[in-house]
């Protein structure tokens, strides 16, 4: 068993169920506790450390940041967002970027343009679509827009404004905006990730985009879990050869260092001007020389096709390990963005995973999530399954 690790202090809010291990250092996809156990890392921060842990070019950027500039402020040119958001406009044909700190902000601010979007054109009551099953965040309107009525209990009165349908049903989505002149975008995951990692079909999502552009509306796609390679795209809306009007990136994008962004297709590029939206950390030049650094690396080491190539391996092996077994329903995904789902509510594996010296998270309350570095092995693989695959038997034989 783990050794029980107390916490340093009784002080720290308890928001999170913890397991009771403290991490202390890493190498690639492998970390260590403080007691210097072992673990195999298939969860990256839930998919946060694209480039594993102590990637030597990584970190040699950001020591000489360092010693450079950590924080300025946004009343000043910082060089390396101007790279970085060039750097995106390329990768997805859109327009411009807004920075900050995390997902959470960057969907806070594609709702905001959301409204001010329908207030240019008149429209004083703007309403977005969104999802059943979706997740955006836990601020009052990214909650109030999540689809998720167990994690949004205790804080009503939630915002209005939100319009909620079924995934991957145009007609649903069509019969639930007809005669409404208020609707200004729809908002949707391509994969929802802690919905329980359901991707929405490509046909879908050709239809969405088809039906954003009939009546005028922004398509907004929240890319925070899925984006930056995760499965094997930059951004995993490209599998379907769509270009959003507005998408939020945050995650991997800095590989460990909080950092968010908003980015805007023509449709939605000046809708946000000086005085609309700000950020005091956004865009402080250590995240984005991370950012800046991050995308050079997955592009100078092929991650984006190890991400699909490992990815299609590892689910190809779980599938052949327990798609057969009683208990297990599906197993599902894209890249290296992998849910395993149960039967029965799974939540009691993360520590039993972790006493095997194997990290992961589970989501929806049965679904196993396994989003691993993008720099994982196929080897390494082998090894999540062979970790994972005994102790799935040994639950739902319980």
């Amino acid at each position: 068993m783990t050794a029980f690790i107390e916490a340093t202090s009784p002080h720290v809010m308890n928001t999170y169920g913890r397991v009771p291990i403290a991490l202390s250092h890493g190498q690639g996809c492998h970390v260590w506790d403080v007691n210097e156990k072992l673990y195999l890392d298939a969860l990256a921060g839930i998919a946060v450390n694209t480039l594993g842990h102590n990637h030597p070019k990584l970190v040699s950027a950001l020591q000489e940041q360092l010693t450079q500039l950590i924080h300025t402020s946004n009343y000043y040119h910082v060089p390396h967002q101007e790279t970085l958001a060039a750097k995106l406009v390329a990768l997805t044909g859109m327009s411009n970027v807004f920075f900050c700190n995390s997902g959470l902000e960057a969907n806070e601010a594609a709702l905001k343009m959301a409204r001010k979007y329908g207030h240019d054109k008149g429209i004083e009551r703007a309403e977005v679509v969104v999802y059943e099953k979706a997740f955006h965040g836990r601020s009052i309107a990214t909650l109030s827009a999540t689809g998720n009525p167990k994690i949004q209990a205790g804080f009503a009165p939630l915002v209005e404004g939100f319009i909620r349908v079924p995934k991957d049903d145009i007609e649903a989505l069509k019969k639930a905006t007809e005669g409404n002149p208020n609707i200004t975008a729809v908002f949707l995951e391509t994969i929802q990730g802690e919905g329980g990692l359901h991707p929405m079909r490509l046909e879908y999502l050709q239809q969405v985009r088809q039906l954003c552009d009939e009546r005028g509306w922004l398509l907004m796609i929240d890319e925070v879990q899925t984006g930056v390679g995760r499965t094997g795209k930059w951004f995993a809306h490209q599998w379907a050869g769509i270009v959003p009007d507005v998408m939020t990136l945050a995650k991997g994008l800095g590989s460990g260092v909080p950092v968010g962004a908003l980015v805007a297709g023509p449709k939605a590029a000046h809708v946000l001007q000086p005085g609309n939206h700000g950020s005091t950390f956004g865009g402080n030049p250590l995240a984005m020389r991370a950012c800046v650094e991050t995308l050079s690396i997955i592009e100078e080491e092929g991650l984006l096709d190890n991400a699909a190539k490992v990815g299609a391996y590892l689910k190809n092996s779980l599938q052949q390990a327990l798609g057969h077994v009683e208990g297990v329903t599906d197993v599902r995904g894209m890249g290296l963005m992998i849910g395993v789902e149960l039967a029965k509510p799974c939540g009691a594996l993360v520590g039993v995973a972790a006493d095997s010296g194997l990290l992961i998270s589970v989501t929806a309350d049965s679904v196993i999530r396994l989003v691993p570095p993008l720099i994982l092995t196929e080897a390494e693989a082998d090894s999540i399954v062979a970790l994972l695959t005994p102790l799935v038997k040994a639950f739902l034989a319980a």
